[in-house]
């Protein structure tokens, strides 16, 4: 160990740009173990691992590193998995660049953070490889059940703890596939699909139960849920759309989630969409807004053949709230990104888009949250030509309460479900809430953290009700 002295940091090497903008498959090539041990080795093993306080779920980081850099692969991922429920897909998908590589002490050292995310997937990888991921072992029966709304992250991470810990566990999900965003939401360029798949069908495999297609509030409210189950827990993520608000913006403009679930149930061999305005081929892109989301949008674009792809967004590069590494991913790809730049309005000829006004921004003096407030430069606007307009400004949520029959749930001002901070219960007994509609949209490892602290909360709660009817007894 200790070797960032002697050997430098190495990412997994890219495909070409050429080649990843035709497809839709991982843009890292597959990596040799004997590269992978090297960057583990360069693990400090610092006395105070920064690494695991940057990490939501307090990875066990610099152990399973430790392990890997002397090619025990196998105790790597016990140590890994002890902690995560989808490490591979947390390796993938995490912007370890604001996480655990931003808090690296070797990356404040000036030698480059260690490869965390990159050893991460390849440890879990290897592990579906060689059968060592075992099947779900559920504990004693239980007698209880408990009903899962959603089956993003959250959802996903509470169902495998509870089965785990002998509950009767059933996943309610809205869409046709279980997975949520991990399935629809997030390009195959960045979670090839089979990915997800195998943590679905090792869940049905312990004995959880999907009902896909079924939606709370239309085919059973949450008040028949919860005389159904000792426990529900609400998982179901925020979707609705933040709206783009300027002249001319109807909708004609595309809505990301709306393009990329169409682009993902492309990629699962769907039926093709029948309305045009989800495809990019051919046509000048512009994506308004700064998140990963936007940078999903723009890089699905460029592999629909868009003939140009640009994003606006207000801030500058510094300010974007976007992974770094997924800009730089985009910038290769052939994406051009207008900094300080916002919409005044969206352009168009009869039904047809032709453009967005931009209006030019600078930083102003900072906010509450101390970062800088972006204002209109006075007299600086340009009209960029597009025939598609993609907003991807974020998500907020459903109103649940309404949805699901349940006005007695109630809710935050930000309409996300309120709850007991240390229990994660709701203000209806029983029924709690982990993941976005618990926190606001955020990173997928935040929504299994709160989905295994949830699963924890219910195991505790039904842990009491059991005492309770045995003292009745």
């Amino acid at each position: 160990m200790l070797r960032f002295v002697d050997i430098d940091q190495a990412y997994p090497g890219k495909r070409a740009e050429t080649e990843r903008r035709t497809d839709f498959l991982e843009i890292y090539q597959p990596v040799e173990i004997e590269k992978v041990t090297g960057q583990a080795s360069r693990c400090s093993q610092c006395g105070v691992p920064f690494c695991q306080t940057g990490c939501p779920l307090q990875n066990n980081i610099p152990d399973w590193l430790m392990l890997a850099g002397t090619g025990r692969m196998q105790e790597a991922y016990e140590a890994s998995a002890a902690t995560s429920t989808m490490p591979e897909i947390c390796g993938r998908i995490c912007p370890q660049d604001r996480l655990c590589e931003g808090s690296c002490v070797v990356e404040k050292s000036g030698h480059g953070a260690v490869t965390i995310g990159a050893v991460e997937q390849f440890i879990t990888d290897t592990a579906w490889d060689e059968g060592w991921v075992t099947p779900i072992v559920p504990g004693a029966p239980r007698g209880q059940s408990v009903g899962v709304i959603g089956s993003g992250p959250a959802g996903l991470a509470a169902a495998e703890r509870l089965r785990e810990a002998g509950c009767v566990v059933t996943v309610y999900e809205r869409a046709d596939r279980a997975g949520g965003l991990l399935m629809y939401g997030i390009p195959g360029f960045k979670l090839d699909k089979h990915v997800v798949q195998r943590r679905l069908d090792r869940l049905a495999a312990g004995g959880v139960e999907f009902k896909l297609n079924f939606e709370i509030g239309r085919d059973a409210s949450l008040g028949a849920l919860r005389s159904q189950h000792d426990a529900v827990l609400i998982a179901t993520g925020v979707y609705a759309a933040r709206q783009l608000v300027c002249p001319g913006a109807g909708e004609e403009v595309v809505q990301a989630l709306d393009y990329l679930v169409r682009s993902n149930r492309d990629g699962l061999g769907d039926p093709k969409a029948t309305d045009e305005r989800l495809s990019a081929e051919g046509k000048d892109v512009i994506v308004i807004g700064g998140g990963d989301t936007a940078m999903d949008c723009v890089r699905t674009a460029i592999r629909q053949g868009a003939r140009s792809v640009t994003c606006l967004y207000r801030r500058d590069r510094a300010n974007m709230p976007g992974s770094a590494r997924e800009v730089r991913h985009a910038e290769e790809e052939g994406v051009v990104f207008e900094w300080l730049s916002a919409p005044l309005a969206v352009l168009s000829h009869g039904a047809d888009v032709t453009g967005v006004r931009v209006q030019r921004m600078r930083l102003g003096a900072p906010d509450a949250s101390g970062r800088r407030m972006p204002e209109a430069d006075s007299g600086k606007t340009v009209d960029l030509p597009a025939n598609m307009v993609i907003s991807a400004l974020g998500f907020q949520p459903e109103n649940l309460s309404e949805q699901f029959e349940a006005p007695e749930l109630n809710l935050t001002e930000w309409g996300t479900i309120e709850s007991d901070p240390d229990s994660s219960m709701t203000s209806l007994n029983g029924v709690f809430v982990a993941g976005d509609i618990q926190r606001g949209a955020s990173l997928v490892v935040w929504a299994i953290r709160d989905g295994l602290d949830a699963a924890r909360s219910i195991e505790n709660y039904l842990d009491n009700r059991l005492a309770v009817l045995g003292a009745a007894e």
